[in-house]
C-alpha cells in the first residue's frame, strides 16, 4: 500500500491539471505548441475545457472552439498524445519554477 501511495503521488494526468492556479494555466497555455491543444482539449472533460476557455482572451476561447469543431473525430491515440505532451510541459515549467502544481496536500493551497 506504501508504494502504491507513492507511484499515485508520482502520477500527474491531464485532469490533474485542473490544480493549477489561473496564472499557471496562463503560462502552460502560452508555453504549448498551438497545434496540441486542440486535440488534447477535444478529449478532455467538460471541466478541463471549461478551465482552459475561461483562461484565454474571449476571441482566443472562439478560435479555438471552432477550430477543435472544424477536426471532426480525432484518434484517442492522437489525442492522449497532445494531453502527454501538455502534461510534459507543465511538468517541465514546474521543474522551472514558472508554475506551481499543486499536489492537493493542502500545503501547496493558495490563499487568496
Amino acid at each position: 500500500p506504501e508504494s502504491a501511495e507513492k507511484i499515485r503521488s508520482l502520477m500527474f494526468t491531464f485532469e490533474d491539471l485542473a490544480k493549477l492556479d489561473p496564472a499557471s494555466i496562463q503560462t502552460l497555455i502560452r508555453a504549448v505548441d498551438k497545434e496540441k491543444l486542440p486535440p488534447a482539449l477535444k478529449g478532455a472533460t467538460e471541466t478541463i475545457r471549461d478551465l482552459f476557455f475561461s483562461n484565454m482572451s474571449e476571441r482566443a476561447a472562439k478560435i479555438m472552439k471552432e477550430d477543435m469543431a472544424a477536426m471532426g473525430p480525432v484518434r484517442l491515440k492522437e489525442v492522449e498524445e497532445a494531453q502527454q505532451y501538455i502534461v510534459n510541459v507543465a511538468k517541465d515549467l514546474e521543474a522551472r519554477g514558472e508554475i506551481t502544481i499543486a499536489s492537493g496536500e493542502g500545503e501547496d493551497e493558495l490563499i487568496y
